[in-house]
C-alpha cells in the first residue's frame, strides 16, 4: 500500500473515527485504525464490536492495499505534522510515513486480524434530511441513563411508523421525545435501542445540509451521511411504557421565561450539597418562588413573575434535570403543565397552540420529596 494525501484532510478523518477506538479493547488488534488505499480513494475504519465508522476520502493512490496501524500514536504524530501532504506506505506490518523531511517507521499488526464491517447493498429504511436529525437527537439524547441498572435505557429509543419518526430518551427521572412527520407506508411500523454512543457518534457527524439515510437490519443499525458511515449493534430488551408517565391533560398552564429561569436554578443550585437534592417550587398569584435550605451551606431564595393564578401550589423538582431540559430549549419561554404536586410535570418549548402531549419536543421531569430542613 502506498498513497500521498492531504496531511489536513487525514487529520480530518482520523478525528471522525478515532472516538470510537476503545481506550481498554478487548482484543488488541481494536486499537488500531484499519487503513484501505484502492480506486483512488482512501478509506479509514474503526470500531469496538459495538459501534464501526467507515469513512472515505478521495487520495492518491500509487500502491492499492491495506494495513492497520496503532490509532492513538497514527492520531498524535499525524497531528503533529506541519507539511502540507504526507506520503504513507507499508508492507509487513510496519508504515511508513514520509512528512517534508521527516520519515517515520510506525510498527502495525496484521491486517487479516481487524474485523471489518461488512457490505450491504439494500433499501434505506428511511431518509431524513440531516439538520432534522441532528435537532431530534439533541432534544433527546440527554436523557439518556448514565447507569447500567437498567440497560435498555442506556439507549435511545427510535420508533418509525404512523407517518412520523421519534426518539426517546429517560433515565427514569426525567425523559424527552422529539418527532417529525414523515411519509411511511400505512402499516409500516418497527422500532429500535440505539446505544448511547453511536447516538453520539452520530450527532457528531451530522451537518446543516445533506440527508441521512438510515438502515436498519437484523440486530444493527448503519447510518450513512455523506462520505461517512456508522454501524451499530442495537440494544436488546423491551423499553418501558414510557407513554404512562406522560400526563395526557394538565390542568395548570404555566408560562415561564426560560433564560430567566435558567439563571435562578443556577443561582439556587449552589445551596444544595448533592445534586441528587431538590428544590422548592412555590407558585402563587403572578409569582414563582424557589427555595433550598440545607444544614451544611444555607438557605436561598430567588423569585420570578410568571402567569399563574389560582391556589398555592408547591412542588419539589431537581434543579439540575430541570437545567438541562432548559438548555435543551430553543425559544425565548417554555410551557410547564401541571396536575399537581405529586404527578409528573410536562414541558413544552416555547407556547405551544395545541395540547402540551402532542407537542415536539416534550420534557418530562418527576417530582421529587424535599429533604429534611
Amino acid at each position: 500500500m502506498k498513497f500521498v494525501i492531504s496531511t489536513q484532510e487525514l487529520n480530518y478523518l482520523i478525528g471522525k473515527i478515532f472516538n470510537v477506538v476503545p481506550q481498554k479493547p478487548t482484543m488488541q488488534i481494536l486499537s488500531n485504525i484499519y487503513i484501505e488505499a484502492a480506486n483512488d480513494e482512501l478509506i479509514l475504519t474503526a470500531t469496538d464490536l459495538t459501534v464501526g465508522i467507515r469513512c472515505n476520502t478521495e487520495a492518491k493512490i500509487i500502491e492499492e492495499g491495506s494495513a492497520a496501524i496503532p490509532a492513538k500514536r497514527f492520531a498524535q504524530l499525524v497531528r503533529e505534522l506541519t507539511s502540507a501532504n504526507i506520503e504513507i506506505s507499508s508492507a509487513h506490518e510496519i508504515t511508513t510515513l514520509i512528512s517534508g523531511t521527516s520519515r517515520f517507521k510506525m510498527n502495525g499488526m496484521k491486517k487479516e486480524e481487524f474485523p471489518i464491517l461488512p457490505p450491504f447493498s439494500r433499501q434505506p429504511t428511511l431518509v431524513i434530511p440531516q439538520k432534522d436529525l441532528k435537532n431530534l437527537l439533541y432534544r433527546t439524547s440527554f436523557a439518556i441513563s448514565k447507569e447500567d441498572t437498567r440497560y435498555v435505557l442506556t439507549g435511545a429509543l427510535m420508533q418509525i411508523g404512523q407517518g412520523q419518526v421519534s426518539f426517546v430518551g429517560t433515565d427514569g427521572k426525567r425523559l424527552a421525545k422529539a418527532h417529525l412527520p414523515i411519509e411511511t407506508p400505512p402499516d409500516f411500523s418497527t422500532q429500535a435501542i440505539l446505544p448511547s454512543k453511536a447516538v453520539d457518534e452520530i450527532f457528531k457527524n451530522l451537518q446543516e445540509e445533506g440527508d441521512a439515510s438510515i438502515f436498519l437490519l437484523e440486530g444493527k443499525i448503519m447510518v450513512q451521511i455523506n462520505n461517512t458511515l456508522i454501524m451499530s449493534k442495537l440494544l436488546v430488551g423491551d423499553y418501558p411504557d414510557f407513554s404512562r408517565v406522560i400526563p395526557e391533560n394538565s390542568d395548570i398552564i404555566i408560562t415561564l421565561h426560560r433564560d430567566e429561569l435558567i439563571s435562578l436554578l443556577r443561582q439556587i443550585s449552589l445551596f444544595l450539597p448533592d445534586p441528587n437534592l431538590a428544590v422548592r417550587f412555590l407558585f402563587t398569584d403572578g409569582e414563582l418562588k424557589i427555595t433550598a435550605n440545607t444544614k451544611e451551606i444555607g438557605e436561598g431564595h430567588v423569585c420570578m413573575p410568571v402567569n399563574y393564578q389560582g391556589d398555592k401550589l408547591e412542588a419539589a423538582f431537581n434543579p439540575g434535570y430541570f437545567l438541562d431540559i432548559l438548555r435543551h430549549c430553543n425559544e425565548e419561554t417554555v410551557t410547564l403543565g401541571m396536575t399537581d404536586a405529586y404527578n409528573p410535570g410536562i414541558i413544552a418549548d416555547g407556547e405551544p397552540q395545541g395540547k402540551l402531549i402532542d407537542s415536539t419536543p416534550i420534557f418530562i421531569i418527576m417530582p421529587m420529596r424535599l429533604s429534611e430542613e
